[in-house]
């Protein structure tokens, strides 16, 4: 018998990785602008409907209310239901709302929508996560780990290039909606993204992950490990009390201090 891990060592880096690796990396670029795109638009919409300071600051404060809230929320569902679906919907969720905040009529609902952007975009962690995790079993190649944060630059860059030209031109409201032209962009790209082998051998569906793990194997060009898949199926997932269970709070602590 063999393991995820094990088939994921055996495959190796290959073209898979490459094409993950870019797709997921890219929802940095989408995240980077969604919340980046706040301290371009700010100057303007405080003009616009004569804000005082705080109230500018609250747009910032409940984007990342919001990124909170939901990433607990969208993390648990990730581990009950799949990180499959938890991405295609963060991906949906935040292009919708991103492209309602450019009809905005008042500042009530600019905050309200701005909120919903940042729990859309929050659920993208899980897949890039996922793709760490995935990347990190080729220890050869743990350094290109570290190219991710390219794409979080890259879209912070080209937000801020994006409203020195559309902001004095046709607006910030324009500016909004080409700024959610990645995240659109990832949703086409969305069905070459696998479900995780990891989340499908938890469930108890052997034959998923090992249909996941072969089509690694073929894009990569490599083979399969000898024997059956086999590991035993996790009873219960996404259990927000499992990070405050003895053996990991110290873990859970320090995590949570870190970030």
């Amino acid at each position: 018998t063999f393991t995820v891990e094990e088939a994921v060592e055996t495959i190796g880096f290959g073209r898979f990785h490459i094409m993950l690796f870019l797709i997921m990396g890219s929802t940095g670029v989408a995240e980077a602008m969604e919340i980046m795109l706040i301290a371009v638009v700010s100057p303007l919409i405080r003009c616009e409907w004569q804000l005082q300071d705080w109230q500018v600051a609250l747009v910032t404060t409940m984007v990342f209310f919001g990124y909170m809230v939901f990433s607990i929320v969208l993390g648990l569902l990730a581990d009950r239901y799949g990180r499959w679906k938890v991405l295609l919907l963060s991906f949906l969720w935040a292009s919708y709302f991103s492209l309602l905040t450019s009809f905005a009529p008042s500042y009530i609902w600019f905050v309200f929508l701005r909120a919903m952007v940042g729990g859309g975009v929050s659920g993208h962690a899980q897949g890039r996560v996922e793709n760490k995790q995935i990347t990190a079993m080729c220890s050869f190649f743990n350094p290109f780990l570290h190219l991710e944060k390219v794409f979080w630059l890259a879209g912070s860059l080209l937000v801020i290039g994006l409203a020195s030209v559309v902001n004095p031109t046709i607006g910030w409201r324009w500016l909004i909606r080409i700024a959610s032209i990645p995240g659109i962009f990832l949703i086409l790209v969305f069905k070459f993204i696998p479900e995780s082998a990891r989340y499908n051998i938890s469930t108890g569906n052997t034959a998923a992950a090992l249909a996941t793990l072969c089509k690694i194997a073929k894009m990569n060009r490599a083979v399969m490990p000898d024997g059956v898949l086999k590991e035993p199926a996790k009873e219960r997932r996404g259990r927000f009390k499992d990070l405050i269970h003895p053996k990991y709070l110290r873990t859970t602590l320090q995590i949570w201090i870190i970030w």
